[in-house]
This record gives structure tokens, C-alpha cells and sequence, in this order.
């Protein structure tokens, strides 16, 4: 039995997130975590909502909250979602939480001890008015690039060009409005990363298998230009981790926080923590310190290619740094951006369906498959709604969900509801495993390497062999002249059934877990041979039909969809 840490990328804290976000990290982590515990693995699947920086104060203003009381709340919503996805996170931690304030402050402390940070001073707006230095995202005004009027001091949204606040024309702070803004000199912290460069590249080039995408950000990052830079870690805000070392005051930068940057990977040990104190756990040690029997521990995470520096470099140099036995990562699946409809999603003009939405639509699996099945591997992907609407008709309605309904809806018309008996299986039944065995094991080969499409394709082509056969076979015609023979093609045909559900659970839990409650199976044991898998299923045994799998999307609900989430959310 191996044993699989798997981390998604923590989704941020400021409202609903789209399926973009869902198909960039969570949803694929949560199918690899599923995998590996129908292989009988033990596995750790974290994640938590990133509930610091400006943007969470920014949100909170909006709704009129305190942000703890705005980030409790949308940590609750972010949570039932989740559920709603079925993402089977052993943990949904937060940030915020008193672990992470702790671990975060011990990381400080002994990144200091070992001289790998450093006191900067610099100058930054200030708003008299407010009282307060202004973070990036404090500030807006006019891009000088392209006149656009709502730029942020960090970024245009309209053209895209990376500023800095004192780039903007006509400068105002987003609390107040205030224009009065003056620049001041302040201190802040920064990871000295650059005297760890060379220690970064020679442990990434380490790092086997990683994909391209993984791999060239952070090359990018290590070598171009001026290479890697020391990053700042802290910022001037009131909502976030207190800068401390350690457990003492750290003279200086009393009132400022670390930048969320800085904490929010660290949540990923703090979760396990948060884990073992809510009782659904113990000895978080044993995951994360190799000290305490990590060794033996494959990490994985997964994330959006926005987020590979930061997990490539920033982190590994908080914990490479550190000197400390923490467990470092193995395996970075990153994405692409999935689009939208000819453009891209939008949180703030409410552009593309976002997961509540979804969930309020159609159920979980409908989504999972096609998120899944099209996930922007090898380069960005788009959703549309006549692709959503082929691929559910066709994979799962057709395929999947129509050779089910076929198979039960007969049996129960000729035998009852009870796997009949009699008859013996052929060559072309012999054939039928031969074909499914070499598919499963390719199944099994992307699975374990994470390669998500490649899955669904070959999953979807296991479904197809069970079609082939029984358009074949055609068990309704044999019946006429060979009940028996009938008998043990569709003895056969039902335990296919419980193959499918078997198999495809990672991918649609609940279609699968359906599946089988209507079986009335009670061996869920992945497929090792696929002649003993497909005995499980006795003659006598009963089950019941099962109620349709899976329907089919209309052309009327696909252009209703297609209206109601062109914008305007």
C-alpha cells in the first residue's frame, strides 16, 4: 500500500469561483485521490480557503462585513460547493486558522536564523485620509498604457500591463476615494531567494516526469532577465498573520501582516493539523516530516499555471530554507485556463457559469465528465455549450447510461430482476476481456500518472467494447433460438455493469455509486483480473433496475443556458 499526500491549490476566499478554477486544480486532484484509494492506497487530500490580502479586505468592504465575519461565511459557502462537486477532501481547512498563524510565524523565525531574510525600506503610498499604507490593490486610477479609468496599482485589467501604483494617473484609494495620496518610506521583510537560485534549479531538475508546463515557468522564473528575485513577505494591512519570529515580537514591523504569498502554501501543513485537532485524523507528522515517517510519502499537487511559480520556487525556498525535515514536493500537475464560449470567464462581469450555477443546473457528474474529460492539459481549452451537450449526450447518456438501461430493461423482461443462469461464455466473450483488460490496465497507466484526458478517453473507450459486444452478441435475438446462451451473455453484460460503476467512480461518483446500490453490490474491489471481476455477480443474484443514468440536454435548455450566462451574474 503507497501512500499519496495530495494537495489542490487553495481557492481564494473573495466569492464564488467558476468552473475555470474548479477544472484548474480541485476537480483533478480530487480524481487522482479517488483513484488511488480504489487502488487501495492510503491518502491525505487537502485543501482550505485562501483567506488573506487585499482582496479579502476588498470583498468584505463590498458586502458590508468585518472580513473575519465575511471569510467565515464564504469559507461555509466555499465548503458546501465543494460538497455539492463531491470533492473528497479529507480536510477543507482555513488560512486564517490558528495553525497556519503559528506554523507560518515558526517559518519566519528559522528563515531568519538561517539568514534569509532581509529588512527592506521603501516607499509606498499613503493615505492620510484612511489613515494607512495602501497595498497594490488599494489604488486605482487611469492606465497610462491605455487610458482605461479602473486600472489597480498592480495591473490593467483592459490591456494587461503590470504597473506599479506610482505609474497610475490620478491615483485614488479604493476605501475612501481619497486623492491626497503621498508616498512614504515604510519597512518590509523579503525571502532572500535568490541565494537559494542554484539549490531551487538543482532540486527541480530532480524532480522526475514533471510536466513541461511546470517545468518552464519555473525555469523562466530561475533564469530570465535577472533571474530570481528576493521577494517581499510582508505587507502594511490589518487582516492577515501577524509578522512574528517565531513566538517573540519582531521589532520594527509591529501592525503589519505576511503577505498572503507567503502563508498560504504553508496552510497546506497547516491543514494536516487542522485535521488531526478536528478528530478526523491523528499524527499529521507522519504526512508532512520525513523525520516522522514521510520518507515513504508521494506528494502531488495541483494547480493553475498562475500559481507553478510560487509552488516551484517561493515555497520550496521556504522549506528548502527552513533546514528542517519537511516533506517536499514530488509531482506539480499544472494547467492551462479554460475559456469561455469564444472568451474568457469573468468573475466581475459575471461572464461563464460559475459552480453554484452549476450545481443549480444539471448534477455533479454531468459536470465532472466534461470538465474532466476536456481539462486544459497540453494547452488552454474552452467550454461551450454545444460541446457540453454533445459530449453528455453521446459519453454519457449514449454510452454509458444507455447500455445500463438496455441490459437491466431486458434481463427484467426475460429472467426477472435476478442474474440468470445458464449457458457458458464463448470466444467472443473471451475476446471482450482480452480487449477490456489491455484498456483498463492504459486506464490505470493515466490515472497513476495524473494525465486526465488521456483517462477519459481511455474509460470512455472500456465503455464502448460493452456496446460493441452487446450490439453483437445481440442477446435479444439469441433469446429467440438459445435462452441459455442468452442467459450467460447478459450474465455477463450485468456484471460489466459493476465493472463500469467499479471504474468510473473517480469520474462520476454518484452515477457510479447508483450503479451499484442498484446492483446490490456490496464488492466494490477494483478489477485486478478481469475473469474474476466479471464472476462477481452470481445467477441468482437480485437487483433492481436502475433509474435512468444519465439524460440528455435539449436543444431548448442548451440555448437558454447559452443566453443566461453570456454575462451580467
Amino acid at each position: 500500500m503507497a501512500r499519496h499526500l495530495i494537495t489542490s491549490a487553495i481557492p481564494y476566499i473573495n466569492g464564488i469561483k467558476h468552473l475555470g478554477n474548479l477544472v484548474g486544480s480541485q476537480l483533478p486532484a480530487d480524481l487522482f485521490a479517488r483513484y488511488q484509494r480504489a487502488r487501495g492506497h492510503e491518502v491525505l487530500f487537502l485543501c482550505a480557503t485562501d483567506e488573506h490580502g487585499t482582496p479579502a479586505e476588498l470583498a468584505a468592504a463590498k458586502a458590508g462585513k468585518p472580513v473575519a465575519e465575511y471569510c467565515a461565511e464564504m469559507h461555509q459557502v466555499q465548503a458546501r460547493i465543494a460538497e455539492g462537486f463531491r470533492l473528497s477532501f479529507d480536510h477543507f481547512g482555513r488560512s486564517s486558522s490558528p495553525q497556519n498563524h503559528r506554523l507560518t510565524q515558526h517559518f519566519a523565525g528559522v528563515l531568519a536564523d538561517q539568514g534569509l531574510i532581509r529588512e527592506v525600506s521603501e516607499t509606498q503610498m499613503y493615505s492620510p485620509t484612511d489613515g494607512r499604507f495602501l497595498p497594490d490593490r488599494y489604488i486605482e486610477g487611469t492606465c497610462p498604457n491605455c487610458g482605461f479609468d479602473s486600472a489597480r496599482g498592480d495591473q490593467c485589467d483592459n490591456c494587461t500591463k503590470q504597473l506599479d501604483p506610482v505609474d497610475l494617473i490620478n491615483p485614488r484609494s479604493v476605501i475612501s476615494g481619497a486623492t491626497d495620496l503621498q508616498m512614504r518610506e515604510t519597512k518590509h521583510l523579503y525571502l532572500r531567494q535568490s541565494t537559494m537560485k542554484d539549490q531551487l534549479e538543482q532540486w527541480i531538475d530532480t524532480r522526475e516526469g514533471w510536466p513541461v508546463l511546470t517545468t518552464s515557468i519555473a525555469k523562466k522564473w530561475l533564469n530570465d532577465g535577472d533571474g530570481l528575485q528576493d521577494r517581499g513577505i510582508t505587507r502594511d494591512l490589518d487582516w492577515g498573520i501577524p509578522v512574528k519570529k517565531g513566538d517573540a515580537d519582531w521589532p520594527g514591523m509591529e501592525g503589519k501582516v505576511f503577505y498572503v504569498w507567503f502563508d498560504a502554501p504553508i496552510e497546506y501543513i497547516a491543514c494536516a493539523q487542522e485535521w488531526v485537532d478536528a478528530g478526523k485524523g491523528s499524527d499529521w507528522e507522519r504526512w508532512w516530516r520525513t523525520d516522522r515517517g514521510a520518507e515513504d510519502v508521494t506528494y502531488t499537487q495541483f494547480m493553475g499555471k498562475d500559481n507553478v511559480p510560487f509552488h516551484t520556487l517561493s515555497f520550496p525556498a521556504t522549506i528548502l530554507g527552513s533546514g528542517e525535515p519537511w516533506k517536499l514536493v514530488d509531482y506539480i500537475k499544472s494547467f492551462n485556463y479554460l475559456n469561455y464560449d469564444g472568451g474568457q470567464f469573468s468573475t466581475s462581469r459575471g461572464r461563464g457559469v460559475f459552480m453554484d450555477q452549476a450545481l443549480e443546473i444539471l448534477p455533479p457528474d454531468y459536470w465532472r465528465w466534461w470538465l474532466l474529460s476536456h481539462a486544459p492539459e497540453s494547452s488552454d481549452s474552452e467550454f461551450t455549450w454545444e460541446n457540453f451537450q454533445t459530449s453528455v449526450n453521446k459519453d454519457l447518456a449514449d454510452v454509458l447510461g444507455n447500455f445500463a438501461s438496455r441490459v437491466t430493461k431486458f434481463c427484467r423482461s426475460k429472467f426477472g430482476e435476478v442474474v440468470p443462469e445458464g449457458g457458458s461464455l464463448g470466444p467472443r466473450e473471451a475476446q471482450l476481456i482480452a480487449d477490456l483488460t489491455a484498456k483498463i490496465r492504459d486506464y490505470e497507466e493515466h490515472m497513476s500518472q495524473a494525465e486526465v484526458r488521456k483517462s477519459a478517453s481511455a474509460l470512455r473507450a472500456a465503455w464502448v467494447l460493452g456496446n460493441e459486444y452487446l450490439q453483437e452478441a445481440a442477446p435479444w435475438s439469441t433469446f429467440k433460438t438459445d435462452p441459455e446462451q442468452a442467459a450467460a451473455q447478459i450474465r455477463l453484460a450485468l456484471n460489466l455493469i459493476r465493472l463500469y460503476a467499479v471504474i468510473s467512480e473517480p469520474f462520476i461518483p454518484d452515477a457510479a455509486a447508483a450503479l451499484l446500490d442498484a446492483l446490490a453490490v456490496t464488492d466494490r474491489s477494483w478489477p485486478a483480473d478481469l475473469d474474476t471481476a466479471l464472476q462477481i455477480l452470481p445467477a441468482g443474484h437480485g437487483f433492481t433496475v436502475p433509474e435512468v443514468t444519465f439524460r440528455k440536454i435539449t436543444d431548448e435548455e442548451r440555448e437558454d443556458w447559452q443566453a443566461r450566462f453570456a454575462g451580467n451574474r
